[in-house]
């Protein structure tokens, strides 16, 4: 096996874990962060709820 001198997968457990960790001790800040990336690259919310017939 070859060593590797980047393993993306090892990098995105590691981000994930400090998110994770970040996010559960101030849950405004996920918020805060999910807002700002919406307005960065201009995404849309979708509406998720069903629409009565």
């Amino acid at each position: 096996m070859k060593s590797k001198k980047f393993d993306a997968v090892k990098m995105m457990r590691e981000i994930r874990n400090r998110l994770s960790r970040s996010y559960s001790k101030d849950t405004e800040a996920e918020k805060k962060d999910l807002e700002y990336i919406r307005k960065k690259y201009d995404f849309k919310v979708k509406d998720s709820r069903v629409r009565p017939k």
